[in-house]
């Protein structure tokens, strides 16, 4: 690997402001996303929606996203588009509008495209806005920038108890504010982008550093970094598209008490993904990813026979440990593959929908002809994946970040 294209400047230190709002506008980015997953239940009863349908929403949505999100990523990677993020979150927005108002299951489909076709503008340029304000703690800056989306997530299912349950579908649309002040937020941030220097077009240059990694060793880690992101996926899938339907149908719960247990895992997703970025800055992204994936194992195995305390408290295992990997997967890729900040943010960010979305669809075809506690069982042993991890290429070398 002779060439790579130059890196945007950087700044010196660490600026918390920038990393903060990107932050919160992530939160409020992944909030509507999973305003429209957590609303299944209010879809599934006025539409009378099968689990293959409502997994045909999330492969939608999430593929839609994955497509794009590499191509934006290399796009910008030579041409980076700082007022691309506000209009990113402008297409959110318009898809949220669109669920809130759908009439039939073919309007929800296009609703959820548009969510993806949104998440696919906002997360490749954005991440690389998180980089670049790191001052050099990459991991710290993935993670909090991550954390943000985790919490969004997480509070989705809250808002949906709270909000949408009680009010009705039509309550979708009064998320559009929250829309609204991201695109406010994210203009704010692309004029501190091209005031800083950051959205200069840069050209192809030869690199002559001799730590750039060799090819085979790039497409071999490359291909081992999809099968673990296949793994945890597929396996999270199974909890963001059917944990509802899962504890309701097990344990006989109501509605607003499995979305409850929903918000629990998602919160402990959110931590682990914070806690994962830090502690790849000190021990090294393939420590962290060579444990995060395999040491969930376990927990997986245990869950699907237990009763609701203990399924409870495995899933928020589960949740810490799976989700401490994604943020130092997407930081060793960035180095793995230098000099491609925005396609490998897009690449891996795009995986993370389009896998997901995938899983969704598969998992929910399975649910219908053989049950959901068939699936969790099978479910299980996709972090035994993990194994993998162990051929991932040593390119971390000298004192952490």
């Amino acid at each position: 690997m002779n060439e790579a294209v130059l890196n945007r400047p950087q700044v010196s230190r660490t600026v918390l402001p920038v990393l903060g709002a990107a932050s919160f506008c992530h939160l409020l980015n992944d909030m509507i996303q999973s305003l429209f997953v957590a609303a299944y239940p209010v879809f599934r009863g006025g539409f009378d929606l099968s689990f293959a349908q409502l997994g045909l929403l999330t492969l939608t949505y999430q593929v839609t996203a994955s497509l794009l999100q590499p191509f934006i990523g290399h796009f910008t990677d030579r041409r980076p588009q700082p007022y691309s993020l506000p209009f990113g979150m402008g297409m959110s927005m318009a898809g949220l509008l669109v669920l809130s108002s759908a009439t039939s299951f073919a309007m929800l489909l296009m609703g959820s495209a548009m969510l993806g076709v949104g998440s696919s503008i906002f997360h490749p340029e954005s991440s690389r806005l998180a980089r670049l304000a790191s001052g050099g703690a990459h991991g710290f800056a993935q993670s909090l920038f991550q954390v943000g989306g985790n919490v969004g997530s997480a509070i989705g299912p809250l808002l949906v108890v709270a909000v949408v349950l009680p009010y009705g579908q039509g309550s979708l649309a009064w998320f559009a504010f929250a829309a609204l002040a991201g695109v406010v937020i994210l203009t704010l941030l692309g004029r501190w982008y091209k005031r800083n220097g950051h959205a200069v077009r840069r050209p192809r240059v030869v690199h002559l550093a001799a730590n750039l990694p060799a090819r085979r060793q790039v497409i071999g880690g490359l291909a081992v970094l999809f099968c673990l992101m296949l793994s945890k996926w597929f396996y999270l899938a199974s909890f963001t598209s059917y944990y509802v339907f899962y504890l309701m149908e097990k344990f006989r719960l109501s509605e607003g008490d499995a979305q409850i247990y929903l918000f629990i895992f998602l919160a402990s997703v959110a931590a682990g993904t914070l806690i994962g970025g830090s502690v790849g800055d000190r021990i090294g992204r393939k420590k962290v990813i060579w444990g995060s994936i395999l040491g969930a194992l376990p927990f997986a195995l245990i869950l699907p026979y237990v009763g609701l305390g203990a399924t409870v408290m495995l899933s928020i295992a589960i949740g810490l440990i799976l989700s401490s990997a994604f943020s130092a997967i997407v930081v060793y890729a960035q180095e793995l593959v230098p000099g491609r900040i925005g396609m490998i943010s897009g690449l891996f960010f795009g995986l993370a929908f389009g896998l997901g979305g995938i899983g969704a669809a598969i998992l929910g075809v399975m649910a219908d002809h053989f049950g959901l506690g068939l699936v969790y069982q099978l479910c299980a042993w996709l972090p035994a994946i993990g194994f993998l991890a162990i051929f991932l290429p040593d390119i971390e070398h000298g004192p952490k970040a």
